[in-house]
């Protein structure tokens, strides 16, 4: 049986969020983002016309449009509204994943005997947006990837379907960088051969792409032909992340118990930003020599950065360690996650703060979570 896969996208989520609590927002240039050192969440489209677009510091993008109204984003507000639109799919769909705060995919197949799938998505489309005042686009197509890069270019408040029958005829114009897993580098890899819309990367020998990009030019011949057999992962929202250290000989080194918090961090935020998301609680767990346990927990606004975790960690610890006993255990657990697609939090970071998590994480992909490390984990590596 051919697949029915729906990819929904909330259109300028952030934006139309904001513009649902304050009318006087509508029809007028609107960025979404940090403070001045901070860089561009989310825009409108009436900003995206001056140039403007997600990632680029907010000085940059006020010299574009300088009539631009910044409003600084509010993640518990986005995640009330992703939950709403959340809640509405699951109890409608047959399979629903949710790939990020507003990025869904649905598997509807074999629906066509009752409903017609076009339809039934097109009214489910209409009824998120009655139900919440979201904006949203949507395609229906065999796969994932067709699907998805097919409500890219419907948008704004596209809905589109791509019969099996239509796939390479719909792929085959489009550029090479529609291809979720092209990045910059690989699209200028490949620009230098000449290979720059789907078509010709369809066409290729799929050897010699794997001979220039390894592995994933194997996946990537895939999807420029249309092949995509990834399943729609049942949705299941985590709960919180958590990680513990029982150490061979009790200390009260204050120094070494702190550059372990620091590693946990380290390694938690990693993962945060690698599954996309975002925590608001912290909570941190000692255990003295006579087994005494105790715990210590602070709210603040979500984030997956190193920093802004470290530092809410160790003055934690620090107001929780009162009695000056040796310590057998030390925790840390992050919860009241919510879905965040941006690697960090676009809106407290700046660019300079960004394109360092951005490089450390991409040698992390690469070599491995401890191939690069904080001054402040070396401590108790060496002690350890």
């Amino acid at each position: 049986m051919e697949r029915s896969i729906v990819h929904m996208d909330l259109d300028t989520f952030f934006v139309s969020c904001v513009r649902l609590q304050n009318s006087g927002l509508e029809r007028i240039p609107l960025i979404v983002g940090g403070g001045d050192r901070g860089v561009v969440a989310s825009c409108s489209y009436e900003a995206r016309k001056f140039g403007v677009h997600a990632a680029m510091p907010i000085k940059m993008a006020l010299r574009l449009c300088p009539e631009a109204r910044v409003v600084k984003g509010d993640m518990e507000l986005f995640s009330r509204y992703s939950n709403t639109v959340s809640q509405i799919i699951e109890e409608r769909a047959p399979v629903m994943e949710k790939a990020s705060i507003d990025e869904f995919y649905l598997d509807i197949t074999g629906m066509d005997r009752f409903h017609g799938s076009y339809r039934w998505t097109n009214e489910l489309s209409a009824l998120i947006t009655s139900e919440t005042g979201l904006p949203i686009s949507f395609a229906l197509s065999v796969n994932k990837t067709v699907s998805k890069i097919a409500t890219g270019e419907g948008k704004p408040k596209g809905n589109l379907e791509i019969p099996q029958s239509l796939v390479q005829q719909f792929l085959n114009p489009l550029s090479i960088r529609k291809i979720p897993m092209v990045g910059d580098a690989t699209f200028k890899l490949l620009s230098r051969i000449a290979i720059r819309n789907i078509q010709t990367l369809a066409e290729m020998p799929v050897n010699v792409l794997q001979e220039m990009i390894g592995r994933n030019g194997i996946e990537l011949w895939k999807k420029a032909n249309g092949i995509d057999n990834n399943p729609v992962e049942p949705y299941r929202e985590r709960k919180s992340l958590s990680t513990e250290d029982t150490f061979h000989q009790d200390t009260t080194d204050l120094v070494f118990l702190r550059s372990v918090l620091c590693t946990m961090v380290e390694k938690l935020a990693y993962q945060l930003r690698s599954e996309q998301w975002l925590t608001s609680n912290v909570t941190v767990k000692i255990r003295y020599s006579n087994f005494d346990t105790e715990t210590r927990q602070v709210t603040l606004a979500y984030t997956s950065s190193d920093h802004t975790l470290t530092k809410a960690v160790v003055e934690t610890f620090d107001k929780l360690y009162q009695r000056r006993m040796s310590l057998r255990l030390v925790g840390i657990r992050f919860s009241k996650l919510v879905r965040g697609s941006y690697q960090i939090n676009l809106f407290e970071d700046t660019q300079e703060m960004m394109s360092l998590y951005q490089a450390m994480d991409k040698i992390k992909n690469r070599f491995g979570a401890g191939a690069v490390m904080r001054g402040s984990g070396i401590y108790q590596t060496k002690v350890m």
